[in-house]
Order: C-alpha cells, then sequence, then structure tokens
C-alpha cells in the first residue's frame, strides 16, 4: 500500500468515526503455500519454502543438502520444509547467528505442534492472486511448515482486508514476546511509531487532537515507562546497529548508556539542544561504547531468598506468577544482570509475602 493511498484510508476512517482498531475477520482453513511471510516484520527470516516432494527426498537420503540449495539458488536464505530447515547463511556470520537462532526456536515450537494443537493462530490478510500475507505470527507459520508441509492446510485468522494499523499490531504481539531478539523489537517499535505519526498527521488535518505520549503508549500495549526505554533507545541509530550485529545487552543497561553518554556530551559542550552534528557525534561514541562490551556473561552469583515463615505466603509463591503480585516491585525495570537490584527486589517479594498471616 503505498503512503498516498495510506493517508487516504486513514483521513477517511476517521471522518466516518471509525474504529481503527476494529477489523473484521474470520477463521479459515488455508494452504501454507498461500501464504506469504512480511519482510518488514521484525520475525521475518529471508526464506525459501520447500516443497514437500523435495523435503521427503532430503529426509529420505535420495537428495543432498547441497543438491536442495543449488535447486533452489538458497544462498543467504534459510530452506524450510517439512522436517528439514537449512541456515544457508555463510557459516559463523552475524546473518548465519541471527538465523540460528531463530532455527532453534522453530523447530521447538514445531516439535509441540506435531503433539498438540497451536492455541493462538497465526494472522492474515488478503493480497493479489489469491494469496495471503502474514501480520503476526511468523515464527508460527514457519514452525507449521516444518511440522506439516508447505502443502498442507492450517487453520488461521483472516482479516476481511489489510489493518489500517498493521506495524501496531505487529508491535504489539513482538513486545510481549520474550524469544524475540531485541533488534526486533526495536525495529518493530519504530515501524509502529511511524503509523502512530502518520495518524498524527491525518488527526491533525481535519481538525481532531494529536494522541497524547500516554494514548501512543496504550495503543502500543506498553507501561510508559517500556515507552521511554523504547524512545532512547531509538534514538541513536548506533543502538540499533550494535543490537544487529549481536548485542545482547538488557534494553534497561543500554538506556542507561545513552542517557549517561548523551548529558555528558551536552555538559562538555555546554548544549542544551542538540542538532544533528551533535546527534552523529553522541551514537558515535555510544557505538563505541557498545562495542566493548561482550555477551560473554558474568561470574554467576548465587541468589537467597528470606525465610518466608507465612505457609500462606509459601501457598502464593508455589501457586501464583509471583511478577503479577502486587508487591510493590517494577519487575520490568530490574537491570537483570546487577545482582543487587535482583536480590533487593527477591528480599521484598519474601517480605510481601510473610504478610500472609495464617
Amino acid at each position: 500500500m503505498n503512503s498516498l493511498k495510506y493517508d487516504q484510508l486513514l483521513l477517511s476512517s476517521l471522518n466516518n468515526n471509525e474504529d481503527l482498531h476494529s477489523d473484521s475477520f474470520e477463521y479459515q482453513s488455508i494452504f501454507l503455500s498461500s501464504i506469504k511471510p512480511d519482510p518488514t516484520n521484525g520475525r521475518f527470516l529471508p526464506s525459501i519454502f520447500i516443497d514437500d516432494q523435495h523435503a521427503n527426498q532430503l529426509t529420505s537420503r535420495k537428495l543432498s543438502k547441497k543438491q536442495l540449495v543449488k535447486l533452489y539458488n538458497g544462498e543467504n536464505f534459510v530452506l524450510i520444509g517439512k522436517s528439514c530447515i537449512i541456515n544457508c547463511f555463510a557459516y559463523g556470520s552475524d546473518d548465519w547467528k541471527k538465523a540460528n537462532h531463530t532455527i532453534n526456536s522453530i523447530v521447538e515450537l514445531a516439535d509441540n505442534i506435531s503433539v498438540s494443537e497451536l492455541i493462538q493462530t497465526p494472522t492474515l490478510y488478503p493480497i493479489e492472486n489469491n494469496e495471503y500475507q502474514i501480520l503476526t505470527g511468523h515464527r508460527r507459520f514457519f514452525a507449521l511448515v516444518y511440522a506439516k508441509g508447505y502443502g498442507s492446510t492450517a487453520q488461521f485468522k483472516l482479516y476481511e482486508k489489510q489493518p489500517l494499523l498493521t506495524k501496531i499490531k505487529q508491535f504489539q504481539e513482538n513486545a510481549s514476546r520474550e524469544d524475540l531478539p531485541q533488534y526486533g523489537k526495536l525495529q518493530a517499535f519504530l515501524n509502529a511509531r511511524m503509523e502512530i505519526d502518520a495518524l498524527n498527521s491525518a488527526k491533525q488535518r481535519i481538525g481532531l487532537k494529536k494522541l497524547t505520549v500516554k494514548e501512543i503508549a496504550v495503543n502500543l500495549g506498553i507501561s510508559m515507562g517500556a515507552f521511554d526505554n523504547y524512545n532512547v533507545l531509538t534514538r541513536y541509530p548506533s543502538v540499533q546497529s550494535s543490537y544487529a550485529a549481536g548485542l545482547t545487552l538488557p534494553f534497561i543497561r543500554v538506556k542507561k548508556i545513552v542517557l549517561v553518554t548523551e548529558a555528558a556530551y551536552k555538559a562538555k559542550n555546554n548544549k542544551t539542544v542538540l542538532n544533528l552534528h551533535d546527534r552523529e557525534n553522541i551514537s558515535e561514541q555510544i557505538s563505541a561504547q557498545l562495542s566493548n562490551k561482550t555477551s560473554t556473561p558474568p561470574n554467576v552469583k548465587s541468589f537467597s531468598i528470606k525465610s518466608i515463615k507465612s505457609s500462606l505466603g509459601l501457598q502464593t509463591l508455589l501457586k501464583s506468577n509471583v511478577m503479577e503480585l502486587n508487591a510493590g516491585i517494577d519487575w520490568q525495570n530490574i537491570d537483570w544482570q546487577d545482582h543487587a537490584s535482583i536480590s533487593a527486589a527477591l528480599n521484598k517479594l519474601s517480605d510481601f509475602l510473610n504478610t500472609e498471616i495464617d
């Protein structure tokens, strides 16, 4: 969908007071071979799907991996078919490592699909030539191909047409998934922000108020704190580049590096407002700091928790998701690399559980 048509559809929907988040859909059984991944989604994996016959020939050793890669021109792609998945990126490269991480999660999910039903179906919308594009659920789609074969069918949630806020819907799902690499989450956030900006521009053109920061966070399905984290982390391109190159530091730690570097630059150069040149310099400084960070885990320290004297408190611990308890702990913004922060949270949790008196 080109930008002019998209803007027109937004204006039309706003003028007609339509709910932009309410899109008609139904559940349908659809051939996997008629479905296309979305290359702009953080879940996208550069892939080529293998015909079921060729996949069978590979698994029965009638066709070699080398022959299959040549047959599909698979270099710098991941070949996916029934019971086979081949990483064709240069061995040991960043792309190979990222693809391998995704491949492992696909195979694990496919094994689960083979013995049980897929609880949350992927979502699609129709495109030209009687085909469909994935909106959310890329990894689940890849796992279905691996588990059932490219020529099989599966149940999907099918929208009547492409939702106007596709990138917001994708971000809402991606932000809540722990297994998505950080780079994918940042990319999904930037795409969603572009839709938010387009929506705000359309609202202003017809005399409506822009979305507030709180409303934007609600639309994205995240807290205000998480929204601030994403804004800081996408402020400088060097952060995204570092994550794309394999950086694995937690968002909260990198956010601290960005803010400290930015504040130091402003103080040193007596700046209150940053121009493009300033931002480029700060981005380079951040890049230099992040390039010195390694993903090697630190020396492991054990954690301990205070004695829980309340049997009701112990029962609460065993039966509940402690991160959902009203214990006054901001689990989302804990630095999980900081032993002291984690220990303090555990002690606070213990104190809370001990208030559950028999």
